[in-house]
């Protein structure tokens, strides 16, 4: 059983103007200690997802449909309580992005974690403090430093505190939402190969939510491709480089600069803009962009399907 099991997940935000289908039939799993990319334009799901599997959705978000198995418990039908106390932080745990903004700037980082750490664990604040010095050690920072502020950190200093806290109460599952925004791309590179190794050492599960496939190339295992909302594509991270299906993929990898090609070749963008999710169009989300589009593509929207083991895809061009 995969420690995550994400089933034709539906999420809509409320408007004045209707609602907005930001995340529909998402469908994706991951196993203990495996590292998972979830990539796609801006605007595509991704972080909604990640708000959904939590349930951390803002007033007007609401889980229309689907389920989100972890260990087989539906976290969507968990009642709010049990949610606090044996999912978030215990259970699954997100690394926000954009350090400075998740972090409370008039509170110490120390006190921060320590926080986290009483309000699932009955341990005495001199207890959760000795052991936020020991994630300051795990994430490579100074422990004397744990009763500093956010604004006497750096960057790449504040993104490893976020990774510290959100390993505060020993998560099996992490989900890093653009974990390398705003930093320069040195850093970036030490904070990526921080969660990497991590992960191989506390034996976590990694969900690692980015615009970059490089990044996902170097660190993940696995990839789901989103777009407008939709899966369109996932599968073993090799399979998809090598062997991408759905347009789209192929579409964004063609886009993706190769350091080792001996010959030069013109970068190819994709045309047009990410349609309006309060009015998608019908059938494929995808096809007013993409350049194999038939007729079926207007009407009737792809299923996801396995074209063969463990590589799912949703395009007519397949089916």
């Amino acid at each position: 059983m995969p420690i995550l099991d994400v089933r034709g997940l539906t999420t809509y935000y409320t408007t004045r103007r209707g609602p907005v289908r930001a995340a529909e039939d998402v469908t994706f799993s991951i196993e203990k200690a495996e590292a998972m990319g979830l990539a796609g334009e801006s605007g595509c799901g991704k972080t909604t997802v990640a708000l959904s599997i939590l349930r951390l959705l803002p007033p007007n978000g609401k889980i229309v449909r689907g389920e989100v198995l972890f260990k087989g418990l539906d976290i969507t039908k968990l009642p709010e309580s049990r949610l606090r106390k044996e999912v978030r932080w215990k259970g699954i745990s997100l690394i926000f992005q954009g350090a400075m903004n998740a972090l409370n700037p008039v509170y110490r980082i120390g006190d921060q974690i320590v926080e986290a750490i009483r309000a699932h664990e009955n341990v005495s604040k001199k207890e959760a403090l000795e052991r936020a010095k020991r994630l300051f050690e795990l994430v490579e920072l100074d422990p004397s430093r744990v009763n500093n502020y956010p604004h006497e950190f750096s960057g790449g200093m504040r993104q490893r505190a976020m990774i510290a806290m959100a390993l505060a109460c020993n998560p099996d599952i992490l989900i890093a939402d653009e974990p390398g925004t705003a930093l320069d791309v040195i850093v970036q590179a030490q904070v990526l190969k921080l969660i990497d190794n991590l992960r191989k050492k506390l034996k976590i599960s990694v969900i690692m939510i980015t615009h970059d496939l490089s990044i996902i190339s170097e660190t993940c295992s696995s990839l789901t491709i989103m777009y407008a909302g939709k899966v369109v594509e996932y599968g073993d991270v090799v399979t998809m480089f090598k062997k991408p299906l759905h347009p789209y993929t192929q579409a964004l990898i063609a886009a993706f600069p190769d350091i080792k090609e001996k010959k030069r070749r013109k970068m190819v963008a994709i045309p047009g803009s990410p349609p309006n999710l309060l009015n998608p169009p019908s059938g494929c989300r995808f096809y007013p962009r993409c350049k194999y589009a038939m007729d079926i593509c207007r009407k009737e929207a792809p299923e996801l399907i396995e074209v063969e083991k463990g590589h799912y895809v949703a395009c007519h061009l397949i089916q």
